[in-house]
């Protein structure tokens, strides 16, 4: 059986997961949470993680693997709500995108209810805290 090869992007910020405002991101770390999907979903995907607090390297490695992988999970932080240029990056690659979140973006300041991502991915999973990553990654199974 052939794995599918899945990106995980992670923006700005979510490189301090497990101490930043652990009442709304938790006490994990990400590489910790990494671990768990890996071992739950290592037989039929191939997990690659990238994590940015750059736009430009972003949309350099959506530009690298936007057309030769099986699906990407996006978490923009912050760029949901600001980035046409990720947002442009998205539309033009092949590779299916699923826009992540951790916390519920709809509960917290309004600006964060809008996001430029929607549009362009195939779908987005909010608020179910680290655990919207395995649910983005079965859209991919």
């Amino acid at each position: 059986m052939v794995r599918q090869k899945i990106l995980i992007l992670n923006g700005p910020n979510l490189n301090l997961l497990g101490t930043r405002e652990p009442e709304i991101y938790g006490h994990q770390t990400f590489e910790q949470y990494l671990e768990v999907l890996k071992d739950k979903f290592g037989k039929e995907l191939e997990l690659e993680y990238f994590q940015s607090n750059s736009e430009g390297d972003m949309i350099s490695k959506l530009h690298e693997v936007g057309f030769s992988y099986d699906g990407i999970l996006l978490n923009a932080g912050g760029y949901t709500h600001t980035s046409i240029a990720l947002a442009d990056a998205v539309s033009a690659i092949s590779t299916p995108v699923i826009e992540v979140h951790i916390s519920n973006v709809h509960a917290r300041e309004s600006f964060r209810a809008h996001s430029y991502l929607s549009p362009k991915c195939k779908g987005s999973i909010i608020g179910f805290g680290l655990r919207s990553y395995d649910l983005g990654l079965y859209s991919f199974i």
